[in-house]
């Protein structure tokens, strides 16, 4: 089984940044896509971020400027750099590895991200 450990949430002030890590355990993280989502009080969970395995990123039109997905193949890791931070961006920022709904389905505890003054 892969585990995902998601590190660096936090608080901040509006308009502050903050750097999001994720480290898979096992090298067939590299496989697969990284992405990462999150679910603020009463929301759904929304995609953020995703980064193939080829190292392509994708965004959220939400967040497009502000935050840069980026990963370390060789150390497993996936970050998200969140820049110009909103308090409408608080939520709970969750890890996800591989493909829903496949055996390789894999997510994270989730960090906080607050945002407030």
């Amino acid at each position: 089984q892969v585990q995902l450990v998601e590190s660096g949430g936090g608080f901040v002030q509006p308009g502050g940044s903050l750097r999001l890590s994720c480290a898979a355990s096992g090298s067939v993280a590299s496989m697969f896509p990284m992405v990462w989502y999150r679910q603020g009080p009463g929301n759904q969970r929304e995609l953020v971020a995703a980064v193939s395995s080829g190292g392509s990123p994708t965004y959220a039109a939400s967040v497009t400027g502000r935050f840069t997905i980026s990963r370390d193949i060789g150390k497993n890791t996936v970050d998200l750099q969140m820049n110009s931070l909103k308090p409408e961006y608080t939520a709970v920022y969750y890890c996800h590895l591989g493909l829903k709904g496949s055996r390789h389905d894999y997510w994270g505890q989730g960090t906080q991200v607050t945002v407030s003054s």
